[in-house]
């Protein structure tokens, strides 16, 4: 019985050992997340603050900036993921890849709500 549980540990091991998506995959999620961001911010840009007093007007507009905001941090956390791979490893490593991260989410922000 324990050669048999050390078989399907060594199994269950094998199979379950991370794979590293192509690059290919990550570049064409990178360009979907960065169209929907600026569609969402292209569909805030139409909607003028005169609409807004109409609540039946909110679905969109909301609509939007959750979306864009969904979109924007996944970018985020994307790029991050992918420059922590890219970047050596150890404190001043780590601090870069956050300063890097908090200036490409001030970037999206910036790009989602327009330069205020």
């Amino acid at each position: 019985m324990n050669e048999a549980t050390s078989s399907f540990e060594a199994l269950l091991r094998e199979a379950l050992t991370p794979v590293e998506p192509p690059d290919e995959l990550a570049m064409r999620l990178e360009g979907a997340l960065a169209s929907i961001t600026d569609m969402a911010a292209e569909e805030l840009d139409t909607w003028e603050l005169s609409a807004m007093r109409d609540p039946r007007n909110w679905a969109r507009p909301a609509t939007a900036l959750v979306v864009g905001s969904a979109a924007g941090t996944a970018l985020v956390l994307l790029r991050a993921r992918r420059r922590a791979h890219a970047t050596p490893r150890g404190i001043g490593g780590v601090r870069d890849n956050a300063e890097a991260t908090i200036r490409d989410l001030e970037r999206e922000t910036r790009r989602l709500l327009g330069e205020r």
